[in-house]
């Protein structure tokens, strides 16, 4: 058992103590205190968005040009929703059962965007999310589903633009479901080419890679002919285990070869295999489904996981645990089953997910939710909670491990004052893709307890005006970031100084030529004392120890002198 492990079962033991002794103590409402952790600089927070079946997006079929209008409005309601929640990765649901949401040259439109499958709509759905997700300063991840494909009913619609008839022998029947074959070896070159056509065509950020397993034994696969043409004297879990592995190796060798920095990621099974005090019960990735996970990390195939952990309990934190262990300096992210706060569903309390959640950023996790209705939705005040407190602050996405290329170039950032506002200004940094700009503490140069100011600005310029005029002498950091998500050593800056000097005076002394009162404000911009015109000497003696500004009262005030009185 390692340490990590035996604090969790500790802490989840005094939770569970505290939950049954004190009832009462954990039914709130959104708006009430509960213990959460300090929100962190960078944090992955994602959110599926669905169109299977118009589940989340969209809510209807389009049949005229109007009808799309309506889909384009929608989308971009459920995007202004999901920025201002906190959330900062969207997984768009692009390949959806072997049918796809945008112009493909590989597989056919799916029927949730005009109702009917291989139907075209007027506009471009992926195109159109990757431009509104920047736009809010979001990334947007194509979220593929592997092997699962169309069911039987569609099959027979799509007639010969069904994948299933345009690659038989890649694909078998499941009763009423039709399946790629893993085993197969065009299998994985068919997905790799999907992904790279997403990733060749669309500035997408991600790969997310659903169902990237064996299926569930309720489903009646059947692979033992697939199993002897290639099984090579293999177990049949291990050449499985290799099946899918090489599905992931040729779409990451795919992914790689056009955009290194793109993201691929998966939702894996929410438990990697059996612990020595908790058992899987029979449902994991790595022994049940052939999902080795872990090893895909450890090969550098993958670069973030989000285990599906819909579960509660003993079913998911030591699980979480395990997968934190594993990471390998990786960004884990695990899915919360959000949708079961829904009535309809499991009707969770919400302290079910807000404890799971605070659990996972005390392990340096980020979180991911399934799916984006549920949140928008407010179901039992999630909404809420995001946004008022779990989310309150902005966070930048992980960056990758996967490169070795060097960090951008510092910034050669400038910095000048008028008035209230500061103006920031720096040339364009090779490489970089965005930057950001921070507040820094007056303790320390540390970026993890700076007060961001603005993230992923894609301009060199920058425009500080702060509520209080005290902050304007405060000391700013711009730092340039590339397409890996990697940051630059910052350019700390200072706006001139020479006027701001501790004195120990007791008369404060005005120029002769000044021809206006002059005003002492103290830091919250309270006026503390005044100088009448024509008067150029003021007793400050009886001042409280603390910073002041002298300012002339004028309709646009000027800044005098400022100085902390000893």
């Amino acid at each position: 058992m390692t340490f990590r492990l035996f604090l969790y079962l500790v802490w989840f033991s005094l939770l569970a103590t505290a939950s049954y002794a004190q009832p009462t103590r954990w039914c709130f409402s959104a708006s009430d205190v509960l213990p959460t952790v300090e929100q962190p600089r960078r944090e992955l927070r994602g959110v599926w968005l669905t169109t299977l079946s118009n589940l989340d997006w969209p809510s209807r079929p389009a049949t005229t040009s109007q009808g799309e209008v309506q889909q384009r409005a929608e989308l971009c309601r459920i995007l202004d929703g999901l920025k201002a929640s906190g959330i900062n990765v969207v997984f768009f649901q692009t390949r959806v059962r072997g049918t796809v949401v945008y112009p493909s040259s590989i597989e056919p439109w799916d029927a949730c965007i005009t109702g009917t499958p291989g139907r075209a709509p007027g506009y471009d759905p992926l195109q159109f999310v990757i431009d509104e997700c920047h736009k809010r300063q979001m990334q947007l991840h194509a979220w593929v589903v592997a092997y699962p494909i169309h069911k039987a009913a569609t099959a027979k619609r799509l007639g010969s633009q069904a994948l299933s008839k345009c690659k038989p022998s890649l694909c078998q029947l499941c009763g009423d479901q039709w399946m790629m074959d893993p085993g197969v070896p065009g299998t994985a070159e068919h997905i790799a080419a999907v992904c790279a056509e997403i990733v060749r065509r669309y500035d997408v950020d991600g790969i997310n890679l659903d169902y990237i397993r064996y299926p569930e034994s309720s489903i009646p696969f059947r692979d033992d002919a697939t199993y002897r043409k290639y099984g090579a004297g293999q177990s049949r879990l291990q050449w499985r285990r290799e099946n899918v592995t090489r599905t992931v190796r040729a779409i990451h060798n795919a992914v790689r070869a056009i955009k290194p920095w793109v993201c691929l990621s998966c939702s894996p099974v929410g438990k990697y295999a059996d612990l020595p005090l908790h058992s899987a019960r029979g449902w994991n990735a790595r022994d049940a489904v052939a999902q080795d996970a872990v090893a895909w990390l450890n090969e550098g195939i993958m670069d973030l996981l989000l285990p599906m952990m819909y579960f509660t309990g003993e079913h998911f934190y030591p699980f979480a645990v395990d997968w934190s262990e594993r990471s390998h300096q990786h960004t884990i992210a695990p899915g919360l089953g959000i949708y079961f706060l829904s009535a309809r569903e499991k009707n969770w309390p919400l302290e079910t997910i807000t404890r799971e959640m605070n659990f996972l950023r005390s392990l340096g996790q980020g979180q991911a939710y399934f799916r984006a209705k549920f949140l928008l939705a407010n179901e039992k005040g999630l909404l809420r909670y995001c946004t008022n407190r779990f989310y309150s602050r902005e966070a930048l996405v992980p960056p990758l491990v996967s490169t070795r290329e060097p960090l951008p170039a510092m910034p050669r950032a400038e910095i000048s004052e008028q008035r209230w506002t500061l103006h920031l200004s720096w040339p364009p940094v090779e490489g970089a893709e965005y930057y950001n700009v921070y507040r820094l503490s007056d303790q320390s140069d540390d970026l993890e307890y700076a007060q961001p100011l603005a993230y992923y600005l894609r301009e060199t310029h920058y425009d500080y005006t702060p509520a209080l005029p005290t902050a304007l002498w405060t000391r700013i950091a711009v730092t340039a970031c590339d397409r890996y998500g990697r940051e630059s050593v910052p350019a700390i800056l200072a706006a001139a100084q020479s006027d701001t000097l501790p004195t120990q005076d007791t008369r404060l002394v005005v120029p002769d030529t000044l021809n206006c009162a002059v005003l002492i404000v103290d830091k919250t911009g309270r006026t503390i004392r005044r100088l009448p015109r024509g008067r150029h000497e003021l007793y400050i003696g009886r001042l409280e120890p603390g910073f002041y500004q002298v300012l002339t009262d004028e309709r646009q005030p000027q800044l005098l002198k400022q100085f902390w009185k000893n």
